[in-house]
């Protein structure tokens, strides 16, 4: 298991967001958390310094493109870039420094998966260079992947069938706990099992994360196999949890 850092952004500035606070149509009513002056490609570097690669870049909507480019030149291959990705733009971020694109709404189609369009994508940039973001809402007794803003329920529940059925198809997955994203009130410990137990290619895990300990808790429910985003409760975000205590995890668990 390894830490992943983000860089989420809104109209170029990096912010962080309540997930559950999107909605259709606009993004000026969402929640933020956090936002800040200083720049995506500062916090690329420092990442980049660190030694932390593999986390991701999200664009919330438009005018985010400059930010992004700078972020993933910043840390070359150190990045996931996901927001808006589909066939026709992929290699743009890809030729710009990103290792992997994420992408969810492309790939579905009236709560479906799209294969066609799934096939396509890999066509285009290649299974090894795909992510495919399964971030879930709870409803009932299960966690069903959301798409559009994370507003809308699709049919693809987050389980071993999915999981083994669609990692045909990419390199990883990236899950936001939706229902718990930005609220820093603790982590949706059956999904961190779920995906600890049934994904068969790397996992990340978001949302939730209120303190250092939860490091420790994604580990063990994840069998170590899941590994974590934090965004909101740490400090460089406005939130409690020292970054530089993060990194100390992270060198400690190598």
């Amino acid at each position: 298991m390894r830490f992943r850092p983000c860089i989420d952004l809104r109209k170029g500035r990096v912010v962080q967001i309540v997930g559950g606070s999107l909605q259709d149509g606009s993004l000026d009513v969402l929640k933020i958390n956090f936002e800040t002056e200083r720049s995506a490609e500062d916090f690329a570097q420092m990442y980049k310094k660190d030694d932390l690669p593999g986390g991701h870049v999200i664009s919330l909507g438009p005018g985010n493109q400059d930010a992004s480019f700078s972020a993933l030149r910043a840390f070359p291959g150190g990045f996931h870039m996901g927001g808006g990705i589909t066939p026709a733009n992929a290699m743009d971020y890809l030729d710009a420094g990103a290792s992997h694109v994420i992408v969810t709404s492309y790939i579905f189609s009236d709560g479906h998966v799209e294969k066609n369009r799934l096939r396509s994508l890999v066509k285009t940039i290649g299974r090894d260079r795909l992510v495919l973001d399964l971030s879930c809402r709870r409803r009932g007794s299960d966690f069903w992947v959301v798409t559009d803003r994370w507003q809308r329920f699709t049919d693809v529940p987050v389980n071993r069938d999915t999981l083994f059925q669609l990692a045909d198809y990419c390199d990883e997955f990236l899950v936001h706990g939706v229902d718990v994203e930005g609220k820093m009130q603790g982590i949706q410990p059956d999904l961190v099992e779920i995906l600890g137990k049934h994904a068969p290619v790397p996992v990340t895990y978001a949302g939730g994360v209120k303190d250092l300990s939860d490091l420790d808790r994604v580990k063990d429910l994840g069998r170590g196999r899941v590994d974590l985003t934090i965004g909101s409760a740490m400090d460089i975000f406005g939130g409690n949890i020292p970054y530089r205590s993060i990194v100390e995890w992270q060198r400690s668990n190598q």
